[in-house]
């Protein structure tokens, strides 16, 4: 059977699969990013007009747009509602990015760790992937500039504001420089922000592309983790050199988003209903991480390090004694735990070893303790056998 060259290059997601896996009720499951199910709104949908139910827009319900672009201009993004589309969640977004820019060998940027279906779209489409480190409070300044002459990527692809896996919020100074050095390089950026909204500490700086003078740039967010993500609707924003190409491609991959997801998100969003309901979810996840944060030190003190997050949705231990975190998972789904391997968030996996990603968000807070005193032996029991 003669499939396309691409196809040898596709990869399965490893978070599908184990959640797949974790399906059992009886499994205890910090692996994947799923918001709490005792958060998600309550909508109605009697209201909507039969007209939802015909074809649309390619870019996607007029008023939505409106509604999505003045609240990037609240975060000082400099755009219109023709700058926006809606996508089919902002996991789209890469899919058009990807198409739109990436042949086999272009080089492209990506802080390491990197969201992982991030990497997974990326590398179908052939992309040499070269990844800049992170510090606490952002890349490598350093590092980003060498990156920047020697390569001259394509775009650069970052989650400046708690970033998934590793949790870090860029500061206001690396959000500035990371903005200069683009300008300087004329690299376009992939801005992604998911968790914004899931915040802790109320202290969320700016996007990125608010800051840029002459790079073009996409920003991208959704609504799946603030309301529901079987909506499936999110969106990105384009500097107007970019927009029309995105637009195409849009409409070849699926023609336009859902109707009735688009109408039930607009119901939502730029309401005082969702400022309201975003207070109660910030403090509802605010109350898991604390939860969360007493578990790991009561049983992973001796095994990990790690920073407490202050928004989004997940902890990124680094184990003391490394190994290769994807040999533990048979062992931990026989033991009734799931968990998120950190090598896969490298496009370099076997470089990068003793990681460990955890969801904080969906676990019952009434098994979370057992479930990490579980992983935590796991753990334990294979550094041991690596050891002797």
């Amino acid at each position: 059977m003669a499939f396309s060259e691409r196809v040898s290059r596709l990869k399965s997601s490893l978070i599908r699969e184990i959640l797949a896996a974790a399906q059992r009720p009886e499994v205890m499951s910090f692996a994947g990013g799923l918001p709490a199910e005792a958060m998600l709104p309550k909508v109605e949908w009697a209201d909507m007009p039969v007209s939802m139910g015909q074809y649309g827009m390619s870019e996607g319900e007029p008023a939505l747009r409106e509604a999505l672009a003045a609240e990037a201009r609240a975060l000082s993004v400099p755009c219109e509602a023709n700058q926006v589309l809606v996508v089919s969640g902002s996991q789209q977004t890469l899919d058009l990015a990807a198409k739109l820019y990436i042949d086999k060998g272009t080089e492209i940027l990506l802080e390491a760790p990197t969201y992982l279906a991030a990497l997974q779209i990326f590398q179908l489409f052939g992309a040499d992937c070269i990844t800049v480190p992170q510090e606490v409070d952002g890349p490598d300044l350093t590092q980003l500039r060498v990156r920047l002459e020697k390569h001259k990527p394509a775009f650069i692809y970052l989650i400046p504001t708690f970033q998934n896996p590793s949790a870090v919020r860029y500061s206001e100074a690396k959000r500035d420089a990371v903005a200069a050095l683009l300008d300087e390089f004329e690299v376009t950026l992939i801005e992604d922000e998911p968790y914004r909204e899931l915040t802790f500490d109320s202290d969320n700086a700016t996007p990125i592309v608010s800051r840029l003078k002459r790079a073009s740039w996409i920003y991208t967010g959704t609504v799946s983790k603030t309301l529901l993500p079987g909506l499936r609707v999110g969106f990105l924003i384009a500097s107007a050199d970019l927009f029309p190409h995105l637009l195409k491609l849009k409409q070849s991959a699926d023609l336009h988003t859902n109707r009735a997801g688009q109408w039930q998100a607009l119901q939502w969003i730029g309401t005082d209903k969702f400022q309201h309901h975003l207070s109660e979810l910030r403090d509802f996840y605010r109350v898991r991480r604390d939860a969360f944060q007493t578990a790991l030190e009561a049983h992973f003190s001796d095994l990990a390090d790690w920073s407490v997050p202050q928004g989004g949705l997940f902890f990124w231990l680094k184990l003391k004694q490394p190994l290769d975190t994807r040999t533990l998972l048979n062992a931990a789904l026989a033991a009734d735990v799931a968990f998120m391997p950190g090598e896969p968030f490298f496009p370099e996996p076997d470089n990068n070893l003793g990681y460990v990603r955890l969801n904080f968000s969906h676990i019952d807070p009434a098994r979370l303790d057992e479930g990490l005193k579980r992983l935590a032996a796991v753990v334990s029991h294979a550094q041991a056998a690596q050891a002797a």
